[in-house]
């Protein structure tokens, strides 16, 4: 048995190579065909933040133009561009540096029928719907 052999049978899954550099070549391209390629693969990542006061208000933000309270919890925010395929990260939390915003449930989902927008409601342990300042993370 040949010395490659030896070391493969003292070595359980030991490493199987192709011995030509045409097989090589051969193994590489089926790897590459069996790795997927992304959808959509961005040429860079962004990301848009918006920081709202429980009132609706716009306290501050990155991209983002303008916020407004529906009602109790229900809260739309709008961004400079088209986020409707990125993904949004909701918390509660007040815009200060200090204090500590009363504890409730976030949602964040796409605004239908507006691209560029994010529909956020807060609610608290109940699931009654109540006024919450929030951060919103938009990556895209």
């Amino acid at each position: 048995m040949s010395e490659v052999g030896e070391k493969a049978k003292k070595r359980p899954g030991a490493d199987h190579r192709p011995s030509s550099p045409a097989g090589e070549s051969a193994a590489r391209t089926m790897v590459a065909a069996q790795t997927p390629e992304p959808a959509e693969a961005p040429g860079t990542a962004r990301t848009y933040f918006a920081v709202v006061n429980a009132d609706g208000s716009l306290a501050r933000g990155f991209h983002a133009v303008s916020s407004q309270r529906f009602g109790p919890g229900l809260y739309e925010v709008i961004f400079a561009h088209d986020v409707s395929r990125s993904a949004y990260i909701g918390v509660i939390g007040g815009s200060g540096s200090v204090g500590i915003e009363t504890a409730a449930h976030i949602t964040v989902v796409g605004r239908s029928g507006v691209p560029n927008g994010v529909f956020v409601t807060t609610t608290d342990s109940s699931g009654t719907y109540v006024d919450r300042g929030f951060h919103l993370a938009v990556h895209t």
